[in-house]
């Protein structure tokens, strides 16, 4: 495994989780890595496979003490690899926390909505990326604005 500032690269093989844990493919992370990031298990991180693919990715608990993360099957096809083959690795914190960008239509309601903004400040990073991944693909505005404070109070409800 090669280390630098932060940024670890390393070879693994290719596994597919049983059906009844959800039956992703991953890659298994070693606790030992783990350790190394600043927020430890809760470092959002960027991944690159065979330094074709890229990603962000957080990590989730394997059962036996280690982690993995999540490789989506289009990724899989686009490196032409699947379960038991090896592929590099090349790991580092995400320089954005959330892992994912604030959509335009977002932003716009938090500067001009202090309720909007002063609730997805104090949610924590998992639920902002509820919200975000929940609108993201809504091309209609007023349907994504809709959606941001349906979001909002059913959290405040609920």
């Amino acid at each position: 495994m090669k280390m630098s500032e932060q940024v670890f690269e390393f070879e693994q093989s290719i596994g597919q989780l049983e059906k009844q844990r959800g039956g992703y493919f991953y890659i298994r992370i070693d606790a030992t890595l783990v350790d190394n990031w600043p927020k430890g298990r809760h470092t959002r991180l960027r991944c690159k496979l065979d330094d074709r693919v890229e990603y962000s990715c957080g990590l989730n608990h394997l059962g036996d003490g280690n982690y993995f993360i999540i490789i989506a099957k289009k990724c899989l096809g686009a490196i032409g690899k699947v379960v038991g083959d090896a592929v590099t690795v090349c790991l580092y914190p995400d320089p954005n926390p959330l892992g994912v960008a604030v959509p335009e239509v977002l932003q716009v309601l938090m500067d001009q909505d202090h309720v909007v903004k002063e609730y997805f400040e104090k949610i924590s990073d998992g639920k902002k990326r509820s919200l975000i991944y929940s609108i993201i693909k809504i091309k209609n505005v007023d349907l994504a604005v809709a959606k941001v404070y349906h979001f909002i109070e059913q959290s405040m409800s609920g």
